[in-house]
Parts: structure tokens; C-alpha cells; sequence
């Protein structure tokens, strides 16, 4: 009870029974709105600079990287330290495997399951399995809820 009442104070929205297991690192904490019945695996880390928006009935697996923060394939930038942010969303009943990464501007839809080592770099659909460096679209999976 006392590590709901304390993410209730970090993030930006809790739903009911969210529960992330040790170690949880982010940047910021209040960019971060989870829905209800959340499970986060060992070692999440969620780089807040934007918006992450999780939905209701999401299990995030061991060592899973979500990033709202990018860098330019431009050394030039790189070296003036330019960086651009862009929101991520992952809908309902989504289940990420363990060590994902999520990079900026994706949104993953409902009903998806995320293969583990899976490096997601575009939006994933509804009702899918994907997998796979970059990630792509193994099958569709059925919604029966």
C-alpha cells in the first residue's frame, strides 16, 4: 500500500491496483498516466520527457526501456546537444515483453502482445503480436474480450 500511495504522489495519474517492482527509474514522474490493473516488471524505465500514456490491463516484462526522448542522426546536433520529444501511448490489454524498447512518438494499439527484445520504432495496430529488431507484425491475434 505504502508504494501506490507513493506512486500516486510521483506520477501524473495512478489507476487502481498498479504495482511496479523495484527498480523503477523515470525522468520525471508526472508525464507518466497509468490506468488501471498495471504490472510492471524488475528494472522499468520510463524517460518521461513527454507524455506516456499506459491503458488499463498492461503487463510491462524485466528491463523495458520507454522513451519519449530522442537525439539527430546529425553530428552536428549531437554535439550542440539538440533532442526532440515526442508522447507514447500504449493502449489496453498489452502485454510488453521483457527488455522492449519503446522509442518516441509510437503508439501501440489494444490488444497487443510485444514479443521480448522486441525495439519498437513505429506504431503497432490493434489486435497483433509483433516482434523482432525493428519490430514488425508476426500475426493477428484474436480480441476476445
Amino acid at each position: 500500500m505504502a508504494q501506490y500511495r507513493h506512486l500516486q504522489q510521483m506520477l501524473g495519474a495512478v489507476g487502481e491496483r498498479v504495482w511496479i517492482a523495484k527498480t523503477f527509474n523515470c525522468d520525471r514522474g508526472k508525464n507518466i498516466f497509468i490506468g488501471d490493473d498495471f504490472t510492471g516488471n524488475h528494472n522499468l524505465t520510463i524517460l518521461d520527457i513527454r507524455e506516456v500514456y499506459i491503458g488499463n490491463h498492461v503487463m510491462i516484462g524485466p528491463n523495458t526501456l520507454i522513451t519519449t526522448v530522442g537525439h539527430p542522426l546529425s553530428p552536428k546536433g549531437r554535439r550542440e546537444y539538440h533532442a526532440f520529444a515526442k508522447p507514447v501511448r500504449i493502449g489496453n490489454d498489452v502485454w510488453i515483453g521483457g527488455n522492449v524498447t519503446i522509442l518516441p512518438g509510437v503508439t501501440i494499439g489494444n490488444n497487443v502482445v510485444v514479443a521480448a527484445g522486441a525495439v519498437i520504432n513505429k506504431d503497432v495496430p490493434d489486435n497483433t503480436l509483433v516482434g523482432g529488431v525493428p519490430a514488425r507484425v508476426i500475426k493477428t491475434i484474436e480480441d476476445d474480450v
